[in-house]
């Protein structure tokens, strides 16, 4: 049992869809959590079947909206993120101690060199 894992609200995790209903899909996250994605977190759009997005046994990608630490119960949602794309890696900008300085510098590179490489072809 791995007691050093931390999930936050908002995480972008991988799991395997474990089980379907009408109203939702069930993903094991780890050997501890589990999760529920509710039909309403599927699609903006009408969803008649959750089957019609997932397949039990497939591992996708689901988004973090609450947690129950105590239960180890997550809900969770695939509805804004590219939740099959098996390279998707949540990219939030961090920033880092040097702030944008460093692509504040080196954008006028970056496009005066891609500008140049264009005007070879």
């Amino acid at each position: 049992m791995k007691k050093n894992i931390k999930y936050k609200k908002g995480d972008i995790i991988k799991g395997v869809v474990s089980g379907l209903t009408d109203y939702g899909i069930f993903m094991k996250i780890d050997n501890n959590y589990s999760g529920l994605i509710h039909i309403s977190s599927i699609s903006d759009k009408f969803v008649k079947n959750p089957g019609s997005y997932v397949k039990i046994g497939e591992i996708i990608n689901a988004e973090i909206l609450e947690i129950d630490k105590k239960n180890f119960k997550m809900k969770l949602s695939i509805k804004n993120i590219r939740y099959k794309d098996k390279y998707f890696v949540d990219r939030r900008i961090i920033e880092t101690e040097h702030g944008f300085a460093t692509l504040k510098t080196n954008l006028p590179i970056w496009i005066e060199n891609n500008l140049k490489s264009k005007k070879n072809i």
